[in-house]
């Protein structure tokens, strides 16, 4: 049994720092600064710029017409929000599914907050001005925001950022 003595304890565990430092300084060939990616799905049109009313949701579906999965809604938030779109950048819309176990969301917008939640199952609560990031309860992902563009007086959605509950893959590429 030959055990090793601090100089070569010492000498070892340098050579792995270095190791480590070295690698942390190059980088991998894997590593880059992309954008995000979103789940693409046909373009769809949900209201008009004028129907929307400040802080008053619009419910919808999509990607597609299943309303197990594709509950959505829409808001004016009167605030600038991240992912927003309109003039203010003030429009937002998410699925109104939890993220933790599926619960409904589209009765629970909290216009006072800026929030949608508590969820009614374990009362997860998403910020809406900040990509629906989790302000507490269960759920460790964001609720997924749908991708709007607006035309004209028209607000379409073209995409959703992050998985919605209820399966591997997003619903439109569960049920195609």
């Amino acid at each position: 049994f030959n055990c090793i003595n601090r100089r070569q304890f010492l000498l070892y565990g340098a050579g792995a720092v270095s190791t480590l430092a070295l690698g942390s300084i190059f980088g991998s060939s894997s590593s880059f600064a992309g954008q995000a990616q979103f789940a693409q799905y046909p373009r769809k049109r949900i209201v008009g710029l004028s129907e929307l009313k400040t802080d008053q949701p619009i419910e919808f579906l999509y990607p597609n017409d299943d309303p197990t999965y594709s509950k959505c809604l829409i808001v004016n938030i009167g605030e600038r929000a991240g992912g927003g779109v309109g003039p203010a950048q003030n429009i937002v819309a998410f699925s109104g599914i939890c993220t933790h176990m599926g619960g409904l969301l589209n009765k629970v917008y909290k216009p006072e907050h800026k929030a949608i939640g508590p969820c009614p199952n374990h009362l997860t609560t998403f910020d809406i001005t900040r990509h629906g990031m989790v302000i507490a309860g269960h759920a460790v992902e964001s609720l997924p925001q749908i991708v709007l563009e607006v035309e004209g007086n028209s607000i379409y959605a073209t995409a959703v950022a992050g998985l919605i509950f209820g399966g591997p893959t997003n619903p439109g590429m569960m049920f195609r």
